[in-house]
């Protein structure tokens, strides 16, 4: 097995790095407190490519590919992780419709994600009955002549008050559970689709997470994505990349503390010698640089394996439980060895512990990914 970066690879985790340490870890700490994005860092992002990785050239992307997407999602999310979060469901909404969408709905969005126009895409799911059970779901879609007429509405929309445009799922038949959810395409301001207030959240308070109300709200036939009845897959096909990038994240945001705490420990002088001179600290460092390797690794096999076209579901599952679960502990170790200094505000452990705490509940739960792991494994007929 190869482990080696390819010089492209390498080229993309260092951009990515170099733009992580001078434009974002300096405004962090500001972005969390004001909860204000800077958008034009956003627009900085799509013209270095990191807006439509996985996405051909010929409609705007950069075609990095899967493995240099987790590499560039580590080194944003280490300085961010409210900008790493608008990458990841940017990159998903760019994906999907290039996947899903027909030709006219590619050329008509996905150049301006890619490029900057459109700051971000939304990806509504999630409704106040249907969390990790889209079968509940409320909001439904009737197909009126050459219109579907869409009703609902939607709850922790990542991105919503800024997207240009939106993947919405809506029940097309009620009676057949996911088999009857389909897929949309909404723009930006479209009449009868109103994105709400933004949740005053615990962390990651730089990425806006809105609700949205659709009322009588009509698109035309060809905004639907593949056909009536396909939206819950389509749903899965995306979560299991966007698996791929909150794991990726989550081993940034759990290195950023683990480094921080690392030479906070050097310098931090107690019983007459550095606190990084005591076994116990120096274990905490290495089983929390251990496992975030290990979870690191996990990831990028599943990125290795989505980028070669093989199945990569239960590796995605995989390595989102661990990245999430490890950089949660690691976080709180980390803020351990600061002790009262990193509960206090003036350092960044307690927002790395709370930009880290989501990780395990977006984009499918722990307890979910460990439903799908089981199914991957035992079958289907087990679980």
């Amino acid at each position: 097995m190869d482990f080696c970066l390819t010089e492209e690879q390498k080229m993309v985790q260092e951009m990515a790095r170099g733009f992580a340490e001078k434009e974002l870890k300096p405004r962090a700490a500001e972005i969390d407190v004001t909860r204000l994005y800077p958008l034009p860092v956003l627009k900085a992002m799509a013209e270095l490519g990191l807006m439509g990785m996985l996405i051909p050239a010929e409609y705007g992307g950069s075609e990095a590919g899967m493995l240099s997407y987790s590499l560039a999602m580590t080194e944003i999310g280490k300085a961010c992780a409210s900008t790493a979060v608008t990458m990841s469901v940017t990159n998903m909404v760019a994906e999907v419709i290039h996947t899903f969408g027909n030709e006219e709905a590619r050329r008509a969005h996905i150049p301006k994600i890619c490029d900057g126009r459109y700051a971000g895409g939304a990806f509504a799911l999630t409704e106040a009955t249907a969390g990790s059970d889209p079968a509940s779901m409320k909001s439904s879609a009737k197909l009126d002549g050459d219109q579907y007429i869409l009703n609902g509405s939607k709850i922790f929309i990542t991105s919503a008050e800024h997207a240009g445009v939106f993947v919405v799922w809506a029940k097309t038949d009620k009676d057949v559970g996911t088999k009857g959810i389909s897929a949309f395409l909404v723009g930006k301001g479209h009449p009868g689709f109103v994105v709400g207030r933004s949740e005053d959240k615990m962390g990651q308070r730089g990425s806006c997470t809105n609700e949205i109300v659709i009322e009588n709200c009509r698109l035309p036939r060809g905004s639907l994505l593949g056909q009536e009845g396909e939206g819950f897959k389509i749903a899965m096909v995306a979560l299991d990349g966007g698996r791929i990038g909150i794991g990726s994240m989550a081993v940034g945001i759990g290195l950023a503390a683990i480094e921080y705490a690392a030479e906070y420990a050097k310098n931090r002088i107690q019983f007459g010698k550095p606190i990084a001179s005591f076994q116990a600290i120096q274990w905490m460092i290495a089983d929390s640089f251990t496992e975030l390797e290990a979870a690191r690794l996990l990831v990028l096999r599943a990125a290795y394996l989505r980028e070669k076209g093989q199945h990569f579901t239960r590796e995605a599952s995989m390595g989102k439980l661990l990245a999430t679960e490890t950089a949660n502990r690691v976080c709180y170790k980390a803020l351990q060895i600061l002790g009262g200094y990193g509960y206090v505000k003036d350092y960044p452990l307690e927002r790395y512990c709370r930009d880290c705490r989501v990780t395990t509940i977006y984009e499918g739960t722990s307890e979910i990914q460990r439903m799908v792991i089981a199914r991957e494994i035992l079958g289907q007929e087990f679980v």
